[in-house]
């Protein structure tokens, strides 16, 4: 596979790297001995990755730093591109900047984010630059966003891969901490600082869409360096574009029961045997999307010291981000059967890679979805602390600290996606070829039935659809108070404990709306162009891709999503067409934790060699109350084909539930110099991560099926378990560094993590709210006459068939008159209803159950602790600067391997346990620093991962493919206090693909452009 090939190259490149450090080496002693005794001053680069490797060196455990440069100035313009220079730390990136961080394997949810030694309130609506699947999505992680911080406010980055008593829990991948400036750390009194400003040019937009970053950084203290002020602000706007190809969903079946293969598809390659597993996918799309990220910052920090012995300090952290993203798409979704399937002969899983469809209907209809997704992230954060140093060898601190954090919708009509789908029942034949990296699209048109007949595509041939919204948000508050006492008792040994307590709760909100228009089988041709004809531009999508090859989408059409739906809105609100909410979703979960520890420092020598030990062991209890309010559903209606909506009525039920767990934390760090330089490490730490809060949700929930429940359709339910454990992990570290020089280190290290608790999930299949199933087949139903009906007129029992004579039976109200109409709807050579008909039937009637039918059978999914995994790894770091030349190097490379995989040929029908985030990743950069002019090229890899499980109705997997990035900055020194920066971004346009089962089964592919930024910054 792809990543095998890529993994193989960067291994190469790792070796190639570790042999030009170690060789490296012998020199570095040689100049070193040759200039013992000069002190040589370095700044800059040189300077922040010697202040890293001091921290590494240092520091007790497993730690990793990135250090500022100087005072406003990161080494990259994003905290994540930083963090991934770290051995074992992996990146996500939303329209191509870095978003959430993996550690050693663990995704974003297991790593625990402070400020300054303090958790921070998190909360995140992950609409914009997602693909389909995030539209109707609920916020209910607990990751930490680093996309909404900007670089120029931190001091350093830590990263803690073991743990300590001494750290608050929540972290099993690791803790990393973000410092800021503090005013007192400065080591010159009076006014000091920053100001920059940057021109952001992202290729993919025209020069006309160059956006300004803007930041400055002053800090002040007296004389006495007792009194100090420090302010940090900082703006940022930017605009991308970006072309995409997705699918929608993939449904994995048997065979013999494959959607869309019937008894007159043509088959070449399909498996022999009829339990082969197969994926077809739903659709095919194409996707152009316009967005816009702006972000602002505020930092303000006042510290004072009335004594010596007493030190002050009281800040403020403000951070807002807005996203938006205006996207438009061209769909084909085919009806079922198909004329031609071809399959691709995978022993696992045979894909579906070739499908055409025309000969068995009338026209079909191709779709142009516009959606506007819309998003605002606000923190703010304020704490208090104050060290005692009561007397020299005793000190006493307290810390206090209050975050909110929410993330909410941000447009005009109050939702974070708006969906409006319309189309053109123009198609006379259309076929999809997945063999290559994205769908190819073919179609040919015949607009003389149902369009304008003017032989083109055009707006006039446009009909509405039904347009959907989703408004979601995420509150994080939290409070915490701690208080510490250290006692270093001489001999280097130091006793530390203390006490703390949190008390955080996080609400998750979402509506969701839906309004049918001319309905999906676009029964109003034309009132696209007489509703909203000036709000619709005609343009060319395919034109929009650069590095992937579209077919068939020279004309499309696109439009303000929001405006679009407040006109339509109003025209069919005024025609009996009602704006229905389909979900009304609220949850609550409140935690409150007490911890204490203790925790043992030591520093001497052993047996003749200097040595560390730090032992400690925390405790901690935490109480879960988890509150719902559950908006009852009414029905679930059958709208059209396979097409279903959840109707909710105004009922609300409250719902209460809690837990509670306690947990014992050791952990103990032993550090030994067995030669001059050379650092060896022995650690074990315990540690813990909390479920996602979606997990911790009291409330249930029931989803419609993705097509009739006798041809194969699930519907799914969901319930919380506030009585959910957390993950708990025994950790074992082994690392050997060697410091060769003042600038130069190689370091090897072995990790392993016993993980207990993981969150897997109990199935059950049962009723939910009395909720009842219109497309059963059941005898006795009115979709078990239509079933009967059609198996007596010998046509074949499709999505379409059994609901256009369902249909027909509610509205003529018995089985012969339905019948008689759907026969002189039929083509007797084909055996296929007429289309046409087919669309009008959908769009005058929706089948709702009634007592004939019976219950729904959900398959209700609720989280357990019944999932354990073992992890290992390897971690590879080094750098090397060449004396004096200026020319140094930097590179990393991580191997994990873990018995938490997922297997892509499991069960459909049954729900997958995976780790998401496993990975290997691989960085090298060449630096040059020398005089005024430095210059830095940096290539990070991230091997192939999974995203995520259970996605549709056949719970497939998300894949990432392997992601490598090439990434170059120049900077150059004008004078002592004035400099200019250049920098390229993805330099390589590498694109984003994720895919299922195969890679034919895509998800998701994004092209992404370089992006330059232009510079100057003023010190003082």
């Amino acid at each position: 596979m792809t990543s095998a090939t890529a993994l193989g190259r960067s291994a190469s490149a790792a070796a190639i790297s570790v042999f030009l450090l170690s060789a490296g080496a012998a020199h570095a002693q040689d100049a070193a001995a040759e200039a013992e005794g000069d002190e040589i001053v370095v700044t800059g680069v040189r300077a922040s990755l010697e202040r890293a490797m001091d921290i590494k060196r240092e520091s007790n455990g497993v730690v990793d730093a990135i250090s500022a440069e100087d005072i406003g100035k990161f080494p990259d313009t994003n905290l994540a591109d930083s963090l991934q220079r770290i051995p074992g730390v992996s990146i996500s990136r939303v329209n191509g900047e870095g978003s959430q961080v993996t550690v050693r394997g663990f995704g974003p949810a297991f790593n625990l984010v402070t400020v300054n030694g303090r958790q921070l309130a998190t909360s995140s609506v992950d609409a914009v630059g997602g693909d389909q699947n995030v539209d109707f999505g609920r916020a209910t992680s607990r990751s930490f966003d680093f996309s909404n911080l900007a670089a120029e406010g931190v001091s350093r980055l830590e990263v803690y891969k073991t743990g300590r008593a001494a750290s608050p829990s929540g972290g099993i991948g690791a803790a990393i901490n973000i410092v800021t400036q503090r005013p007192l750390d400065g080591r010159d009194d009076g006014l000091r600082g920053s100001v920059g400003g940057k021109l952001l040019y992202d290729s993919s937009v025209d020069f006309k869409d160059i956006t300004p970053e803007l930041s400055g950084v002053l800090s002040w203290s007296n004389a006495e360096n007792n009194l100090g002020i420090s302010l940090f602000g900082s703006y940022q706007k930017r605009n991308s574009a970006a072309a995409s190809a997705t699918s929608n969903d993939w449904n994995i079946r048997p065979f013999s029961s494959a959607p869309g293969v019937g008894a007159s598809t043509v088959v070449t390659n399909g498996p022999d045997d009829p339990a082969q597993l197969v994926a077809v996918p739903n659709d095919s799309r194409y996707h152009y999307s316009e967005s816009s990220r702006e972000r602002l910052n505020g930092q303000l920090t006042l510290q004072f010291k009335p004594t010596e012995a007493l030190t002050v300090t009281a800040d403020a952290i403000y951070a807002q981000n807005k996203v938006d993203e205006a996207r438009s798409d061209q769909t084909n979704w085919f009806n079922r059967p198909f004329d031609t399937v071809t399959f691709d002969g995978n022993p696992v899983v045979a894909t579906a890679v070739q499908i055409s469809e025309g000969a068995g209907y009338a026209v079909k209809d191709i779709g142009f979805e516009q959606q506007y997704r819309a998003t605002k992230s606000e923190l703010t954060s304020f704490g208090l602390n104050a060290a005692l140093e009561l007397t020299d060898n005793l000190t006493f601190s307290v810390d206090g600290n209050h975050s909110r954090s929410e993330s909410s919708p941000n447009s005009a009509n109050g939702a974070s996606s708006t969906l409006v789908s319309f189309g053109a029942p123009v198609v006379d034949a259309h076929s999809v070829d997945y063999r290559g990296p994205i769908p190819l699209q073919n179609w040919v048109l015949d607009d003389a039935e149902r369009g304008n007949g003017n032989g083109v595509l055009d707006i006039g041939d446009l009909g509405t659809q039904v347009q959907r919204t989703n408004a979601s948000t995420q509150i994080h508050r939290l409070n915490q108070i701690s208080a510490d006492l250290a006692w270093d008792f001489g001999n280097g040994g130091n006793f530390a404990l203390g006490a703390a307590y949190i008390d955080s709760k996080m609400t998750s909100a979402r509506t969701q709306t839906q309004q049918t228009l001319g309905d999906w089988g676009i029964t109003r041709v034309g009132d696209v162009q007489e509703i909203a004809g000036n709000l619709i531009q005609q343009y060319c999508l395919q034109c929009q891709f650069s590095r992937y090859n579209p077919t068939s989408a020279e004309i499309a059409f696109r439009g303000n999503a929001v405006e679009l739906y407040q006109a339509f809105a109003a025209a069919y609100e005024a025609r009996g067409n009602p704006i229905n909410v389909t979900g009304n979703d609220f949850d609550e979960v409140n935690e409150k934790i007490w911890s204490t520890y203790a925790q043992l420092n030591w520093s001497g020598d052993m047996m003749g060699r200097p040595a560390k030990i730090v032992a400690g062991v925390r405790f901690e209890n935490t109480k879960v109350t988890s509150s719902s309010l559950i908006a009852l559903p009414d029905r679930i209606e059958w709208d059209s084909d396979n097409d279903f909506s959840r109707v909710v009525s105004a009922t609300i039920a409250p719902v209460s539930l809690k837990g509670d767990y306690t947990n014992l934390l050791p952990s103990i760090d032993f550090q030994i110099e067995p030669a001059d330089d050379l650092v060896a490490r022995v650690s074990y730490s315990r540690t813990l991560a909390r479920p996602d809060y979606g997990n911790l949700f009291a409330s249930q929930s029931a989803n419609a099926p993705n097509r009739p429940t006798f041809l194969g359709g699930v519907a799914t339910g969901s319930s919380g378990n506030p009585g959910l454990k957390p993950l708990v992990s025994d950790n074992f570290d082994v690392s050997l560094e060697w410091y060769f020089d003042r600038s130069s280190y190689i370091s090897a290290g072995f990790f392993y993590k016993n993980v207990k608790n993981f969150v897997g999930v109990g199935q059950v299949d049962q009723p939910l709210f009395g909720l009842r199933d219109p497309s059963s087949g059941a005898a006795g139903s009115r979709s078990g006459e239509a079933v009967a009906e059609l198996n007596r007129l010998g046509v074949e029992v499709t999505d379409v068939s059994l609901f256009t004579m369902t249909a027909l039976l509610v509205e003529t109200g018995n089985i012969a008159a339905a019948s008689t109409q759907f026969q002189a709807n039929l083509n007797p050579a084909t055996g296929q209803i007429n289309q046409a008909f087919a669309d009008t039937v959908l769009g005058r009637t929706d089948v709702i159950a009634n007592a004939s039918d019976p219950l729904f059978n959900f398959s209700v999914a609720t989280p357990i602790n019944n999932r354990s995994g073992n992890i290992h790894g390897f971690e590879l770091q080094g750098q090397y600067f060449l004396g004096e030349t200026g020319f140094g190097i930097s590179a990393s490379l991580t191997k994990v391997f873990g018995d938490v995989g997922v297997d892509v040929g499991a069960d459909p029908t049954a729900n997958v346990f995976a780790l998401v985030g496993l990975s290997d990743s691989f960085n090298i950069t060449g630096i040059y620093e020398k005089g005024p002019l430095s210059a830095r090229v940096a290539y990070n890899w991230r091997g192939e991962f999974l995203a995520g499980t259970n996605r549709g109705s056949s719970r497939n997997p998300v894949f990432f493919e392997p992601f490598g990035t090439l990434d170059a900055s120049l900077g150059y020194n004008l004078t002592d206090n004035i400099s200019l920066s250049f920098e390229a971004i993805n330099i390589l346009s590498e694109p984003v693909r994720s895919f299922g089962r195969d890679p034919s089964n895509l998800w998701f592919a994004q092209e992404q452009q370089p992006r330059y930024l232009l510079g100057a910054r003023y010190k003082f």
